[in-house]
């Protein structure tokens, strides 16, 4: 019986450091990172941007209620939005691990490799075009097709169901110790990501 190993994908896949993006658009508003890390906040960790993760507010929705709510320039906010998918490139560590493992996968057939990522309908289907590694995958489910999103528990659940995985067959990484600890409810094994070279030694105590 093989095991699963299931990818998130900000901050463990792909770089994630919204402060910064917020610094670049919004000098004006985050003269420093602390400042920064607020509006990073209001703008990212909102009921609107959460929406906008699991498929039930469109891009262009998310943009005007955010520069309404925060009184911040349209054109700024339409801009910070439409540029974050460029902005999620690979870390290359974990990108090398995947790929060591889609070759074990490949040699040995005892592992499956999954994703599961919030991530907004526009920019996975960026990632999906521009990021070939992502063919190494089994499978996997971002949150804006499924309308539902990490922590909730359905999401595993439809990981789980779609690939008939086996919770105690099944290793979850994320960079969030809430989303980790959602999957570990179910019976799932869980890494906490920290960096490419952590995640190998973790990793390695699960399929050795």
């Amino acid at each position: 019986m093989p095991t699963n190993i299931v990818f998130d994908f900000g901050a463990v896949l792909f770089t994630w450091r919204p402060e910064l993006l917020i610094q670049e658009q919004f000098a004006e508003h985050a003269a420093d990172m602390a400042r920064a890390r607020v509006l990073a906040r209001h703008i990212f960790h909102h009921a609107d941007w959460q929406a906008f993760d699991s498929g039930a507010l469109e891009q262009s929705e998310v943009i005007t209620r955010t520069a309404q709510r925060l009184q911040l320039p349209g054109v700024a906010v339409q801009a910070l939005v439409e540029g974050i998918a460029p902005r999620l490139t690979p870390i290359a560590g974990t990108v090398e691990l995947l790929d060591t493992l889609y070759r074990r996968r490949l040699a040995q057939g005892d592992i499956r490799l999954y994703y599961l990522s919030n991530m907004p309908r526009p920019y996975a289907r960026y990632l999906e075009q521009q990021h070939g590694f992502i063919g190494q995958f089994d499978g996997g489910v971002f949150s804006g097709d499924a309308q539902l999103a990490k922590p909730q528990p359905e999401i595993y659940q439809l990981l789980e169901q779609r690939y008939a995985l086996q919770p105690g067959r099944t290793v979850f990484i994320d960079d969030l110790e809430a989303n980790v600890e959602a999957a570990r409810r179910r019976g799932w094994r869980g890494i906490v990501f920290n960096s490419p070279a952590q995640l190998q030694a973790d990793l390695g105590a699960h399929l050795f």
